[in-house]
């Protein structure tokens, strides 16, 4: 395949050509959550073997949170600047890089900093591979693709914890990441094959000093803030269940690491039938209200999960019922809630995705931290983040995010259309 045509963007590929085309944005798309799922079985292991508490070792998702989080930020303007292939091949060398040094990590705080550069080297992918799909295609296949690569993010973490766990079972944790920097590895070398699909005449000679200062823009407008918030909260809950549930469900309950894969995979399929549900009702229900009824569920299940935790009802019953339905919530609210943005400010699109994208992570960070600051060999740290988290998303759904019926009677003061 052709990789230097400046009017290759412009070109349908063939069905092969598609076909590999969405394998190789599949791989990209997939470092957001194989990076971390693959390892989650393995972190009770690790925490001996490096001689750390629970607490240092929710750290490390902390650490990569930082990473992928700032990161969004920086990548978004240099690949509108300098095209997409080379900032994509810089980030997955720094992703392997950071593999190799988590591998040969002897303490908690080298597993750490490393991951944080394992993160910021993956983001890249993560958030180039969509601005390559808008560069190769327009319309409606635009969206098929972008609803297919969204597919594959939720299956890499169903499958994450069971390939982490079955590696663990063969080798050591190590060997987890010695397999992320082949994996790394194996998608630079897939890159190469695609074409540069932004051409020179379509760059952004902006500056990356201005492009950073229209985030301060967005910071301002309300409803911007709004959705980032509802959907931001939401992260941090979700990555206090992604630090916790390692030690809840492996240390506390006593489950295989194996069998801890199978529980976490349960919580994916929940995601992926509430994004089908969402996509069969979104134009007749809207948007705004399908994410504030996902906060609802995710405020009402996070009590229930605390009531649990705190209490011991249930076992571990107890815990993974409210939690499978906590983290279905996601197919109502994250999408909702970047579609709400990005509909706010269409023409600073770019932007807003990249914004959206680091103070989800950013949040996601913060309860991730909480969890392992707070962590005391029991869940009840990781159910009292999440009840907090969930509530503070359920808040801003409901009443910082204004529909856009009373945005009109706010400016125009005419009688109410219909919400999105």
């Amino acid at each position: 395949m052709p990789s230097t045509d400046p009017h290759m963007a412009t070109v349908q590929p063939s069905d092969k050509q598609r076909l590999w085309i969405l394998a190789t944005l599949s791989a990209l798309m997939a470092f957001a959550s194989i990076s971390t799922d693959l390892y989650l079985p393995a972190m009770p292991a690790m925490a001996k073997s490096l001689h750390a508490n629970a607490g240092q070792l929710e750290l490390t998702i902390s650490g990569y949170l930082i990473g992928f989080s700032l990161g969004q930020l920086l990548w978004g303007p240099v690949g509108d600047r300098y095209g997409r292939r080379l900032p994509v091949a810089l980030g997955l060398l720094l992703f392997i890089a950071g593999s190799v040094g988590c591998a040969l990590s002897t303490t908690a705080p080298m597993m750490i900093g490393w991951r944080a550069v394992q993160a910021a080297g993956a983001c890249a992918s993560v958030v180039l591979a969509r601005a390559m799909i808008r560069d190769l295609y327009e319309g409606h296949r635009a969206a098929q693709m972008l609803s297919t690569l969204m597919t594959v993010m939720a299956v890499a973490p169903l499958l994450g914890p069971s390939i982490g766990g079955l590696i663990l079972k063969l080798g050591s944790w190590h060997s987890i990441f010695w397999a992320l920097a082949v994996f790394g590895i194996a998608t630079l070398a897939a890159l190469y094959t695609l074409p540069e699909t932004l051409p020179i005449e379509r760059r952004n000679q902006a500056t990356l000093c201005s492009a950073l200062r229209r985030y301060g823009q967005l910071l301002i407008d309300r409803r911007v803030v709004g959705y980032a918030s509802a959907g931001g909260f939401f992260y941090g809950g979700m990555y206090a269940y992604i630090a916790g549930t390692p030690f809840a469900y492996i240390d506390y309950y006593h489950v295989s690491p194996q069998a801890y894969g199978v529980l976490f995979g349960v919580g994916i399929v929940g995601i992926m039938l509430a994004n089908q549900l969402n996509a069969r009702l979104v134009r007749q229900v809207g948007t705004d209200r399908l994410m504030r009824l996902g906060a609802l569920i995710a405020a009402l299940s996070s009590l229930w999960l605390a009531i649990d935790a705190w209490s011991d009802v249930g076992g571990l019953a107890g815990l993974v019922a409210p939690l499978f339905l906590f983290v279905a919530a996601a197919g109502l609210i994250v999408a909702n809630s970047i579609v709400g943005a990005l509909d706010s400010f269409p023409h600073m699109a770019g932007a807003v995705s990249a914004l959206i994208g680091a103070l989800q992570y950013g949040t996601g960070m913060i309860g991730s931290g909480l969890v392992g600051v707070l962590a005391d060999g029991t869940p009840k740290p990781m159910a009292t983040v999440i009840v907090l988290f969930g509530a503070a998303s359920m808040v801003c759904a409901f009443w910082v995010v204004k529909s856009k019926s009373q945005l009109v009677i706010e400016i125009h003061g005419d009688e109410p259309t219909a919400e999105r």
